[in-house]
């Protein structure tokens, strides 16, 4: 045995070498000596080796050499990619993609060339590849989807050029706007369907929608108006409400979509139990009762759960209470159908401002929005001045939308407030016409920047020309003047009125004004002002009033005054809440020729009457005043009070009041009141004609006047008109029509019953 093993042994290392070197010859063999690259024209070889997963003097792998291939492909510099091995040498063959010379656009009318450009990937002198053309095309189909253009085509073209190179055409049929031919629902049994139309945002097309685009398809639009039908349901007292589809298609010859909402409404619920639990130490509930507009045995409407919720807040916020969650809490009684709702109120956690961030001002500086917030980084968070700075960013009058919103920091006890403005355009240069029953036949021409530089700065040029009053009017104001919350302006004015429809005589008045205003509380702002100004009497007809002609002549006035606003409007430009006090006083004789004392309230107070919507508002209104001469002088005509037109409807301006009976023309009067009860609402038109009607009923009188002798009348009785009206936001301009019967009135006084008024800017 053991000779046999040694025989093998040395059997084995004898012819050993007859078997390993050809095993290492074909080792040898499988190893890739050099990597040839042939087709490149603006890559470098070495670029392309760079890539590949397999290099020179590795072993030969199928795998490598696929990755490779993939590889080089993923890049998108090359349009063809093939490996082939000779022996131990890869010849990598390569067909580069062209460089992109010029993009075009043909056909493109509704969009800009360079908003296109900014979306694709494709541009001048970066590498053309068909997946990224694809992309491309889709993008630019996605543009024209969403402004409703669904009909649109996009057909791409090369041109080849020298040296490798192209032009990408694309070339653009865009088709007419999809509009939305008709709006379905099923399962809705409890409204009708033209109910359920007039409470979404998407319209259903028609002619007189040629302003808006409401009625062309636009999927984030319905996701909108998935949540505005969630909201009318439950504001009707359906608490279960879902919608279960939302599916917009297309019709046969495409010309249009069809929008199908299936509902389950579910049944309908009252509030039952509406109670309040806190853990707030020194809280009583009872002091919130005020604030839930949620009563027991109501319909259940999840809008007055929320507006609740947001009065708590800002009631608690009052109190001190910075740091306060408000959780309703939901418990429904299926066997009677009502809802009880438990209001948990607990000490939220201790949060701080971290960053606000202000996105979406293009030219607005953000200096000029930080300084309407009224809180700063560091501060504690506070969710009734976030709303109250939201606010004050909306009535700056620089922005289409303000949208305040908080974000979550990796700090649990920070948040960042982030403000996402939508900017408008400020610089105006406008052409106005018109005609109004009070003026006659007007033009205008203003040139105007509200956002000058975009430093919040007001700079306006006004040229007024009427039938009854020219004006020329320069005003700038600086609303932070040297970095402090202090208003700064000036007014330099040229005015010129014909008096003739109520009294024989023209006048004009020249001079400017200096003012500055700042705020004494967050609600409260005071304005001082100073004016210099020239009044001349002129054009006195011969068959005027002596208390006229003796008037005739030019005078200087030099007056100072402040004025003091206390505003509580949810907003000042269209107001459906809140209430507001202007106080003004004037002090005439600091020089000049006049010498008066002079004071005027105005005041008005805006009541939504549903709370489910702000479309009927009861406005109360009323203005006073009262001017005495100093010294014993008089005042002049042209400083007294007339009364009449625009804030006492039913009489014409300078209608009521002191008359020289034996001429008819009007005097003025040192005193007034006038008040008005005025009730807005919908004429259940659609809103986007902006069509609304009024009713009101105005009170006034005006009184003592400083012209006295046998043929003048005066007296205090009250005048008293009623009427309804008409307002038209028409696509030509502001469209308003009163009728208006004056019911007490004096013999003497001169009435107007029909008022009408038309002014636009082009």
């Amino acid at each position: 045995m053991k000779k046999l093993t040694f025989f093998l042994i040395c059997f084995c290392l004898l012819f050993s070498p007859l078997f390993v070197t050809p095993t290492l010859a074909a080792i040898e063999n499988d190893v890739i000596t050099n990597i040839n690259v042939q087709g490149n024209q603006r890559v470098e070889a070495e670029t392309v080796k760079s890539y590949m997963a397999i290099s020179a003097y590795q072993q030969f792998d199928q795998q490598a050499v696929d990755e490779s291939i993939k590889r080089l492909y993923a890049t998108g510099l090359f349009a063809n990619v093939a490996i082939i091995r000779h022996g131990q040498t890869l010849q990598v063959n390569l067909t580069e993609n062209p460089l992109i010379n010029e993009v075009a656009f043909e056909g493109n009318k509704r969009i800009k060339k360079e908003d296109i450009l900014a979306e694709i990937t494709l541009k001048p002198h970066t590498v053309y590849a068909k997946s990224r053309l694809q992309n491309d095309v889709s993008r630019i189909l996605d543009i024209y989807h969403k402004s409703g253009r669904f009909a649109v085509t996009v057909n791409p073209k090369i041109i080849q050029l020298p040296q490798n190179r192209v032009n990408l055409v694309f070339e653009i049929n865009e088709g007419p706007k999809t509009p939305i031919k008709s709006i379905e629902f099923i399962g809705n049994t409890q409204f009708s369907d033209t109910k359920l139309r007039a409470a979404i945002n998407t319209k259903e097309a028609r002619w007189y929608r040629f302003f808006s685009s409401n009625d062309t398809y636009d999927p984030d639009r319905i996701d909108y108006d998935k949540e505005l039908l969630r909201k009318f349901y439950t504001s009707q007292g359906y608490a279960d409400f879902k919608i279960i589809s939302a599916i917009a298609a297309l019709t046969p010859n495409r010309d249009g979509f069809i929008l199908t909402y299936t509902l389950d409404a579910g049944e309908k619920y009252t509030f039952g139990k509406i109670t309040t639990e806190t853990t707030l130490k020194k809280l009583k509930t009872e002091d919130l009762k005020k604030d839930i507009k949620t009563v027991q045995w109501e319909l259940f409407n999840s809008s007055f759960i929320e507006d609740s919720v947001d009065k708590m807040i800002l009631h608690l916020s009052d109190l001190g209470y910075a740091f306060v969650d408000i959780n309703p809490v939901f418990k429904r009684n299926i066997a009677n159908h009502t809802v009880d709702i438990t209001y948990k109120i607990q000490e939220g956690h201790r949060v701080y401002v971290n960053r606000i961030n202000i996105t979406g001002n293009v030219r607005t500086m953000d200096e000029v929005i930080r300084r309407e917030f009224r809180l700063g980084e560091g501060d504690p968070y506070n969710a009734a001045q976030v709303r109250r700075s939201e606010q004050r960013i909306k009535n700056l009058g620089f922005f289409d939308k303000v949208n305040v919103t908080n974000a979550k920091t990796d700090s649990p006890d920070k948040v960042d407030v982030n403000v996402d403005v939508t900017e408008k355009s400020t610089g105006e240069i406008n052409f106005g016409v018109g005609y109004s029953t009070t003026d006659g036949a007007l033009a205008t021409i203003g040139i105007r920047e509200r956002n000058l530089l975009g430093k919040g700065q007001d700079l306006a040029l006004t040229l007024e020309e009427a039938q009854r009053q020219s004006n020329i009017d320069l005003s700038y104001t600086e609303p932070y003047f040297m970095g402090y919350d202090l208003s700064a302006g000036t007014d330099i004015f040229h005015t010129t009125t014909d008096n003739l429809t109520y009294s024989e005589y023209d006048s004009k008045s020249t001079g400017f004004t200096l003012r500055s205003s700042y705020d004494l509380t967050e609600y409260l702002r005071h304005t001082v002002h100073y004016t210099l100004k020239d009044d001349d009497i002129y054009n006195v007809q011969s068959t005027a009033s002596i208390y006229i002609i003796d008037e005739e002549g030019d005078a200087t006035t030099s007056m100072i005054g402040q004025t003091f606003l206390y505003d509580r409007r949810d907003n000042k430009f269209n107001p459906t809440t809140g209430y507001f006090v202007r106080y003004n006083q004037d002090l005439a004789g600091l020089g000049g020729d006049t010498r008066y004392f002079r004071n005027e309230i105005r005041t008005g107070y805006f009541i939504p009457l549903f709370k489910k919507t702000s479309d009927m508002v009861l406005q109360l209104s009323a203005n006073a005043g009262y001017i005495v001469g100093l010294d014993k002088t008089e005042v002049r005509i042209n400083d007294r009070f007339f009364v009449g037109g625009d804030d006492l409807r039913g009489f014409r301006i300078g209608g009521i009041g002191p008359r020289d009976t034996s001429t008819s023309d009007a005097l003025g009067g040192d005193e007034y009141y006038v008040g008005s009860v005025e009730l807005h609402f919908p004429l259940g038109l659609p809103k986007e004609l902006d069509f609304a009607g009024e009713v009101f009923t105005d009170m006034g009188s005006l009184l003592h006047s400083d012209s006295h002798g046998p043929t003048v009348a005066e007296d205090s009785l009250m005048r008293v008109s009623v009427g309804t009206g008409i307002a038209w936001g028409s696509p030509m301009g502001p469209i308003h029509i009163d009728l208006a019967a004056p019911i007490i009135k004096e013999s003497y006084d001169r009435t107007q019953i029909f008022r009408f008024s038309f002014g636009t800017r082009f």
